[in-house]
């Protein structure tokens, strides 16, 4: 797969990977699993599915 960063934001990536001591390709892994879970959660919750899952990981 080819991802194609904006010039704007490389430099924010590639320093918030280095500060999480990750590879680039895992920070960008982990920040795209996390919106999976979010997404999820939002569907969840708006199915009314989500009401166990307050105060657990991310904020909806």
């Amino acid at each position: 797969m080819t991802l194609r960063i904006p010039d704007e934001i490389n430099a924010s990536i590639k320093a918030g990977a280095a500060a999480a001591g990750l590879s680039l390709n895992a920070y960008i892994v982990r920040a795209a699993q996390r919106q999976a879970v979010l997404d999820s959660a939002r569907r969840l919750a708006s199915l009314g599915l989500g009401e166990d899952l307050g105060g657990e990981g991310d904020a909806l």
